[in-house]
């Protein structure tokens, strides 16, 4: 269930609340009991992780052929 943010635009109290994504957004604010909640947009709190995903797959990928890559690098000067 999502974490949604509230802020009351009579008190400026600003809470949040895990609901389901059909429940009725909140109207009525617990410190001023006034109707006046609105929802608020916020930055999603969770991180993509797991296969699939391009940190754990490409990222660490491109890692490994630098650092591949330099090692040849370096070995073929120090033959020298």
């Amino acid at each position: 269930m999502p974490i949604y943010e509230y802020k009351c635009t009579a008190c400026d109290h600003r809470m949040e609340k895990l609901q389901r994504m059909s429940d009725d957004p909140l109207k009525v604010c617990p410190e001023c009991n006034e109707p006046e909640l609105s929802k608020l947009v916020s930055a999603a709190g969770f991180r993509l992780t797991g296969t699939g995903w391009y940190e754990t797959d490409f990222k660490n990928k491109k890692k490994a052929s630098d650092s591949g890559s330099s090692q040849s690098t370096s070995s073929s000067s120090s033959d020298k």
